[in-house]
Order: C-alpha cells, then structure tokens, then sequence
C-alpha cells in the first residue's frame, strides 16, 4: 500500500483537525476513542482515524486496541510542538504546488519555476519555524476552561449545538 501525502486539496484540513485531537486528547487522562474525539472536531471517526494513524506513525500519539483502547498523547503536551505536527502531517507546500503548476516549459517558465521554489522553501521554513515556539499545551490553554470541561463531559450533540449558537452570536 502506497503511503498517502497530505498535501491534496482535500486534505489541507488535516493539520487543522490534527490539532484539534490533540487539544482534546491532552486533557484526557485515559485512550480516547476515534469515534469519542469525531463529533468534538464536528469531523468523521474515519477521517480523524487517518489523521491519528500518521499522528502515532511520527510517535506523537500512542494507540491501545480493545475496548478499552483509543488514542493518548505519547509524551506530556508542552513537549509537542505545532511544527512536529505539521512536519508529521506532511502538510507540504500547498503554495508552491499552486505556483509551481503555472510555470511553462520554456526558458523563462523554467526560470520562475526556480525563483518560485526558492520563495516558497523559504516560505516552508518559516512556517515551520514559527510553529516550532508553539506547543500543544500552550495551544490548549487558549481555550477557556470552561469550554474545556464541557468537552470533557459533555454529549457530542450538546457540543454541536453550542458551537451553532456561539456562531450566531459572532
């Protein structure tokens, strides 16, 4: 089996829910379901278990199989940081692809075609860089603790419901 970049259209959202299950899963003290994390992130079980099979691959989450099983973070969440997710997520460089597909074949569409990769390596770089000072943890305290509990505690429904009723008020 071919292993699968994320780096389609349809797959930018990876690094986003990829965060999210880990927000949810760093305060969780015990494995944590797929299908417990899915309508937290108004996500698929399925999709979120892809997202979380590349999470474990890279060692940022460890999976417990049975009926007691799930996901838990690997190691404390001050020590994950947004760009070990981002590299693990292979979320690549949706930029430069976009350029990169607009260059010709000729000397002067070869030409940007060089420039275009210099700028958005130096663009990847960046990125990386600034999401290397920013962890899991510090991610997670962002969020009020109120909301928090409630993710804890409370039925996917009453989640998605809230989360409707706040948008109305924005």
């Amino acid at each position: 089996m071919r292993e699968e970049k994320c780096t389609s259209p349809r797959n930018h959202k990876w690094f986003g829910l990829s965060l999210q299950a880990l927000v949810v899963l760093s305060h969780k003290t015990c494995a944590v379901s797929s299908s417990e994390i899915a309508p937290k992130l108004c996500s698929e079980a399925t999709l979120l278990r892809r997202v979380l099979a590349k999470l474990a691959k890279a060692g940022i989450v460890s999976t417990r199989e049975g009926r007691d099983g799930g996901y838990r973070l690997s190691r404390p969440a001050d020590s994950i940081t947004l760009a070990e997710v981002y590299l693990a997520m292979r979320v690549g460089q949706p930029l430069s692809s976009g350029m990169l597909d607009t260059t010709g074949v000729s000397a002067f569409g070869q030409e940007m075609k060089s420039a275009f990769i210099d700028i958005t390596n130096e663009l990847e770089q960046m990125t990386i860089e600034v999401l290397s000072h920013y962890t899991i943890a510090q991610l997670a305290s962002r969020i009020c603790e109120e909301k928090m509990s409630m993710l804890k505690d409370a039925p996917a429904a009453a989640l998605i419901t809230l989360n409707h009723n706040e948008s109305d008020v924005s």
